[in-house]
């Protein structure tokens, strides 16, 4: 390998190890809400799609242990049980 191109590799250096940040850089709630304008907005009706779906979900399953009474929530007691 030729020397200048094991310096070319040397400049990803800074990808694989940042640089530590300041110890008082945490974000704010207002600067986590602005990042939401950096979301394409192509992805915003996939979050509504998994978002109902989810939904749909939790209350299908709800509605199941809700209703259903031949579902086995807990185990027999011992003396009901038949020998």
């Amino acid at each position: 390998m030729y020397a200048t191109r094991i310096m070319r590799m040397q400049a990803t250096r800074s990808f694989a190890f940042p640089a530590p940040k300041e110890p008082h850089s945490a974000h704010t709630i207002s600067q986590r809400l602005r990042q939401i304008k950096r979301v394409p907005p192509e992805l915003f009706p996939i979050f509504f799609v998994c978002g109902v779906a989810i939904c749909a979900g939790i209350y299908s399953a709800t509605n199941k242990i809700m209703t259903d009474k031949t579902l086995r929530l807990s185990r027999n007691s011992p003396e009901s049980r038949e020998h």
